[in-house]
């Protein structure tokens, strides 16, 4: 089993604060920024980073639905980790300044990978069709808070 890693980026013009406090708030935000490929979204326990247990199920691919419980941690500043307790997946969001009234938002993905074929197939495409997802996202997001 190999680890697949998913990652996108975007630059946002709002300061990196906003854009952070944006990303963490489950309870408002992130629910009216999620693209199509998100259903069933439900907040369980918190709602504001640190602490926020939150569902989804992701559908990937017309035949790949993952039904995922995430529980939300801020290890350090600028940066939100969701641990999927039904796998693997572990994604990090990191936000950092990128000059004046303007951000960098980064989010990563990891899980591990089958193995055989059908591994060699998640490994090749499943990262570019997560970066597709998570790039909308991330416009819906800059849509949401750019001044």
């Amino acid at each position: 089993m190999a680890q697949v890693e998913a990652t996108t980026e975007r630059i946002i013009a709002a300061d990196a604060e906003a854009v952070f406090d944006a990303l963490a708030d489950y309870k408002d935000v992130r629910g009216k920024v999620l693209p199509a490929h998100f259903s069933e979204y439900e907040v369980r326990e918190g709602g504001d980073g640190e602490g926020t247990l939150v569902h989804w199920k992701l559908q990937a691919t017309s035949k790949r639905v993952r039904d995922c419980l995430l529980e939300v941690t801020e290890p350090t500043d600028g940066r939100l980790v969701e641990k999927d307790r039904n796998s693997s997946m572990v994604t990090t969001w990191t936000v950092t300044p990128a000059g004046e009234g303007r951000s960098k938002a980064v989010v990563t993905t990891v899980w591990d990978g089958a193995g055989g074929i059908g591994g060699f197939f998640e490994r090749t495409f499943a990262p570019k069709g997560l970066g597709r997802i998570y790039d909308e996202l991330l416009a819906n997001l800059a849509s949401e808070i750019e001044n």
